[in-house]
Order: structure tokens, then sequence, then C-alpha cells
């Protein structure tokens, strides 16, 4: 099973930033990035992570289809570790249920959230 993150946070700067300093390389991960951070964010240099950027967006109510194909996508060849980050947590609950519905029960296991 794939150890998955949400990550939480005022801007996606925050947000990555807790990501690369939570980050392990010596497992292989994969990142969903809601938002683009506006700065350099400390995630460019790094070398290892797959990284896929979603233009924000609620991910369980109006991206819910991008989320899936991307989600889907990156567990074709599942990381050890997956990091979501979110741009807003309003649904926190609802984005909670759709990872642990079928088939991602099966597949991800979902671990403390990290709050930038």
């Amino acid at each position: 099973m794939t150890l998955t993150t949400l990550v939480l946070g005022a801007t996606a700067l925050q947000r990555e930033a807790a990501i690369a300093s939570a980050f392990d390389p010596t497992l292989t991960t994969a990142l969903i990035l809601e938002g683009i951070a506006s700065d350099h964010s400390p995630l460019d240099t790094m070398n290892g992570p797959r990284i896929s950027r979603i233009a924000p967006g609620c991910l369980c109510c109006s991206g819910n289809m991008t989320m899936r194909v991307t989600l889907n996508r990156i567990l074709r060849h599942p990381p050890q570790r997956l990091y979501i980050s979110l741009a807003n947590s309003a649904h926190l609950d609802g984005i909670r249920r759709f990872l642990s519905d079928t088939p991602y029960d099966e597949l991800l296991q979902l671990t403390q959230a990290i709050h930038a």
C-alpha cells in the first residue's frame, strides 16, 4: 500500500516547503500538487519525486475527475509514498472519503495530515 499524506496550508509555497522537509529520498515518491507556488518552490531542485500539478479547485467536487485520472496514472506504477497538497481544506472529510473508497481503500494508506 502507498502511504498517502494530505498536506494543508495557506499557500502552495508553504505546502511545498512542508513536503520538501518531510521528503525521504530512499522512498519512491509521487506528489499531486494543487496550485502553483508563486515563488521558487523547494521542490524545483529536488530529484526523485514524480510531480503532477492540478489547477486549484475542490478536488472532491469539481475536480473529482481530474483527481481520479491523476491518481490512477500515478498508481499504475505505485510509489511507496504519495503527498497530496490541497489548496483548500474546506472539504477535507470528502477528500478523505474519496481516498478511502473503492478502489483506493486497497491501494492507499492514509497517514496523519501535515499542516504547513
